[in-house]
């Protein structure tokens, strides 16, 4: 059996919950399409690091981080709320660019296999 520390546990919570109150609390229209992907909580749990995907590009990106910045307060609130913790964690939000680098390497392995594939054609 696996077992998980406290600020694994803490993490995993805090990214349930704020995918939550991204979808029913939070009306700001640049964090609708928002995923959260993972959450690191420091051992003391003072500080947590939330990582999200989004579509689009790097203008996107700035605006989702924009919106994440505004809302930062509020969402650290209700976070609070329903974490129930004597100390609520610093929150700060950062692009997980894991699934654009993932889409990068898939398109590359598919150019590759075309490439192979026209390579070894037999010609009439």
């Amino acid at each position: 059996m696996t077992t998980f520390s406290r600020s694994e546990r803490v993490g995993r919570h805090i990214r349930n919950t704020l995918a939550d109150i991204l979808r029913r609390h939070v009306s700001d229209p640049r964090l609708k399409r928002v995923s959260i992907t993972s959450v690191d909580v420091s051992p003391d749990l003072r500080s947590a690091r939330i990582y999200f995907a989004t579509t689009g590009d790097d203008v996107k990106v700035k605006n989702v981080l924009e919106g994440f910045k505004k809302a930062r307060p509020y969402i650290k609130k209700l976070l609070g709320r329903a974490l129930g913790l004597r100390y609520m964690p610093d929150i700060r939000f950062y692009y997980d660019d894991s699934l654009d680098y993932g889409a990068r390497m898939e398109e590359l392995f598919r150019s590759i296999e075309e490439t192979d594939e026209h390579r070894h054609r037999p010609t009439d």
